[in-house]
């Protein structure tokens, strides 16, 4: 009986160390997502360095020189140290400061900012979920040399499970935040589990009290002004004397003036050149693809606007921390993927705005291939507007922008305009600003003017 209990037990720590490994590196990934984006590149350093430093914990665990009675003191310590890192890694306070100091020592691109991230913060953890499979079943050997599938299994269900659960219903239910707290309070759980001490109990304690801190809403609302911290956004709102700033993953989104009604400067040049100048002879219909705060249009309350954004909690934020005010009737949410929204709908808009290429840190790769922006294009109306927000260098100075500009052309040969938000100077060092696209969906022959056939006196306006 004693022997199927301590199976039992052993078993149950391979569940959780193959649900916290997943879970964690989820977490991980979501919370880096914002930093350095979500590219096949970065995840492929991420899983690469989480599943080589596995491996090679999975390889030193077998070492004949560990003995089998230190076993569960090893894996107490093993556990103890994995909360450790899932605090330090995987807390949004913290990694805010990590990008800040990686920038100020001069690592400001994403792929180095992922390597060095990866071996300092996803080395030790990863390594110890390995070692600690390892150990356990070599312990669980000394039942029943057979057990081998099973430990397999049971490591396989708990990773299913940390994919599951923590994708599906903690990080949307409980905030990112929490599920972080859930993720080392599990890690102190095995810890205790495997080897329960004092010291292993006291050392849990120790752990769990930061993390539980540093993790609150309380915390980081009060310190980082953080409203919502769920699976898509961290979002908080910055108040100061003349103006609200909501910020998104860390970065600001969206500026609100209150005594102009006015917004940030290229929402200003839309709304003043497209959007409040739109004649009243019909009602048109206006597309926003990436919601922000809502400022787009803000003052008019004539035409039909559909602002499209992932983020469930926008328009709430929006309404009560942001703008202070309701949007009016003429105003709906939809809460999708832009992508699936524009294949999926039938409509044809007179206006597109396209505005989720918002800073130079996050930029949905989806977004900006030549087959997305084929989509939009089709569903712009006759003579109507595709309106594109890009951070980019006005004198293409950086392969981004050149390539974005090669992209939009590719797609928009004719018709287009292009405008720098700011002041610009072309000799000065490379500076990322919002630069706006135009595409006018007019009929265009392709026409030009030639010395041999230049009828542009019947061409003019």
């Amino acid at each position: 009986m004693q022997n199927k209990k301590s199976a039992f037990l052993l078993l149950g720590l391979i569940f959780l160390n193959g649900y916290v490994s997943l879970s964690l590196e989820l977490v991980i990934l979501r919370q880096l997502g914002f930093y350095v984006g979500s590219s096949a590149v970065i995840t492929s350093i991420i899983m690469g360095t989480f599943l080589g430093f596995m491996s090679l914990g999975y390889f030193l665990g077998s070492s004949k020189k560990i003995s089998p009675k230190n076993i569960c003191r090893i894996l107490g310590i093993s556990f103890i140290v994995i909360a450790i890192f899932s605090f330090l890694a995987a807390s949004f306070p913290l990694i805010s400061n990590y990008f800040t100091w990686l920038y100020r020592i001069g690592a400001t691109r994403a792929i180095a900012q992922t390597f060095i991230y990866s071996f300092a913060m996803l080395s030790i953890g990863p390594f110890l979920f390995g070692f600690n499979t390892t150990l356990l079943s070599r312990a669980l050997h000394e039942h029943n040399t057979n057990y081998t599938g099973t430990i397999m299994a049971w490591d396989t269900i708990g990773s299913v499970l940390g994919s599951l659960l923590t994708t599906l219903i903690l990080m949307p239910f409980i905030g990112v935040n929490y599920t972080v707290a859930a993720i080392a309070i599990l890690a102190c759980t095995c810890a205790i589990l495997a080897h329960p001490r004092v010291w292993t109990i006291l050392a849990s304690l120790l752990i769990l009290a930061p993390t539980m801190y540093i993790n609150s809403n309380k915390y980081q609302r009060h310190n980082f002004g953080i409203l919502v911290n769920n699976a898509n956004s961290t979002i908080s709102v910055s108040q100061y004397p003349n103006m609200r700033i909501l910020n998104m993953n860390g970065l600001p989104m969206s500026v609100y003036v209150p005594a102009t009604n006015t917004s940030a400067e290229y929402i200003n040049y839309i709304n003043d050149n497209f959007l409040y100048t739109m004649p009243n002879d019909h009602v048109r219909k206006i597309l926003v693809l990436g919601a922000g705060g809502f400022t787009a249009g803000l003052r008019d309350e004539y035409n039909d606007y559909t602002f499209v954004d992932i983020e469930h909690t926008l328009k709430d934020i929006s309404e009560e921390k942001f703008l202070h005010q309701k949007l009016t009737p003429n105003k709906k949410f939809i809460v999708q993927d832009a992508g699936q929204f524009l294949k999926n709908t039938p409509e044809k808009y007179d206006v597109i705005l396209l505005d989720v290429y918002s800073n130079s840190f996050q930029i949905p790769e989806a977004f900006i291939t030549a087959e997305f922006m084929e989509r939009i294009k089709s569903r712009v109306a006759p003579d109507g507007i595709i309106i594109m927000n890009v951070i980019a260098t006005p004198n293409f100075a950086d392969d981004f922008s050149r390539v974005f500009d090669n992209t939009f052309h590719a797609v928009f040969p004719a018709n287009t305009t292009r405008q720098i938000i700011g002041d610009f100077n072309p000799w000065a060092p490379p500076n990322a600003v919002n630069v706006i696209y135009v595409y006018y969906n007019h009929k265009n022959d392709n026409r030009i003017y030639t010395t041999n056939k230049t009828p542009v006196i019947y061409d003019r306006y």
